[in-house]
């Protein structure tokens, strides 16, 4: 009998200098299951320790981009695990020195639209749905809240969170969740422009700007002013000598 090679629940490539996770797990919504966390998870570690790529393309598979995480535990040791490994997937998707792409094609929930929001670059597609759905089960979207703040201004964001209500991609826009909304027959070719983009920039400048700024989110004022001295030298020099 021939072997018959499954579908992985996420794909994980790399073309040139793009790596691309493509959740493929439709059947589900795209839900994020616990072999597909620990796949993102270790590409996202061998890129922190040898880097080989510029830009992360998150996209998906079928109709949903994501509606959310596989919740299997069913104790406090196994349902803390699973909490800590979504956590560490964020932190790293968030700390990447990789320029990150979300491409949206479909309804983005709860920690699909949370994996969205954290990404440098978010494109959405018009006629996706886009909300924050768990309190309607009584469950706080803690790991969410933990940084929606960053990105949105907390009366924009709370009642989101709150009520779980639907929000339409031209409102996420508006409240800075997103980068930018696209026809669906679009969304592809817009992405692939701004990764263009992207890969048109000095390498390492576009990876000293991503850290840079996500540094001063994280600092005081006086300690960015000295980050900033620090920077700018360093980088001078480089330019410099590579003239």
């Amino acid at each position: 009998m021939d072997h018959v090679s499954l579908p992985q629940p996420v794909s994980i490539e790399k073309a040139g200098a793009v790596l691309t996770f493509t959740l493929n797990n439709p059947d589900a919504g795209n839900e994020i299951t616990g072999p597909m966390f620990d796949a993102m998870i270790a590409a996202l570690r061998s890129e922190a320790i040898e880097p080989s790529a510029r830009v992360l393309r998150l996209r998906a598979t079928g109709n949903a981009f994501c509606t959310g995480r596989e919740r299997a535990g069913r104790d406090a040791v196994s349902i803390h695990a699973e909490v800590e490994r979504l956590i560490e997937l964020k932190r790293l998707l968030r700390g990447t020195s990789l320029i990150s792409v979300a491409e949206v094609q479909g309804d983005a929930l709860g920690f699909g639209f949370g994996l969205a929001i954290l990404c440098d670059f978010a494109i959405v597609s018009s006629d996706a749905r886009l909300a924050f759905p768990e309190m309607k089960a009584g469950l706080p979207p803690a790991a969410i809240m933990a940084y929606l703040g960053r990105y949105a201004l907390p009366k924009r964001v709370f009642p989101l969170v709150l009520f779980g209500d639907p929000i339409a991609p031209a409102a996420a826009l508006d409240a800075g969740l997103i980068t930018q909304v696209a026809a669906p027959g679009e969304l592809g070719g817009a992405t692939a422009a701004l990764i263009e983009r992207i890969l048109a920039l000095d390498e390492a400048g576009a990876r000293q700007c991503k850290a840079f700024f996500q540094a001063t989110e994280e600092n005081a004022l006086e300690q960015n002013f000295r980050f900033a001295t620090e920077t700018l030298t360093v980088t001078s020099l480089r330019l410099m000598q590579n003239r």
